[in-house]
C-alpha cells in the first residue's frame, strides 16, 4: 500500500531524493496507492490553508484592535498622518 510506502520513508530520505526521482517512483506506483498518495497529499494542502488562513485571521485581529473610529474629520486627518 502507498501508506506503507510513505511511512517507510524517513525524513532524511525524502530530502535527499531529488524531485524528479520522486516524481518518477510515484508514476511507477499501482493505482490504487497513487489514489491514497492523492488523498494524503489533498489532506496536507488543506491542513496548510487553514493554517495560513488562521494565521491570517489572528493577523487582522490584532490589526482591527488597533484601529480607533471616529466621525470626526480633524481625528480622521491625524490618524492618516
Amino acid at each position: 500500500m502507498a501508506w506503507e510506502w510513505l511511512t517507510g520513508l524517513s525524513t532524511q530520505i525524502m530530502q535527499a531524493i531529488p524531485f524528479t526521482n520522486l516524481v518518477e517512483q510515484i508514476q511507477q506506483l499501482p493505482f490504487e496507492e497513487k489514489q491514497v498518495l492523492s488523498e494524503l497529499l489533498e489532506n496536507y494542502l488543506r491542513e496548510e490553508r487553514r493554517k495560513e488562513i488562521y494565521k491570517t485571521y489572528q493577523e487582522t485581529k490584532k490589526n482591527q484592535e488597533q484601529l480607533v473610529f471616529s466621525s470626526d474629520i480633524n481625528t480622521l486627518k491625524k490618524q492618516l498622518l
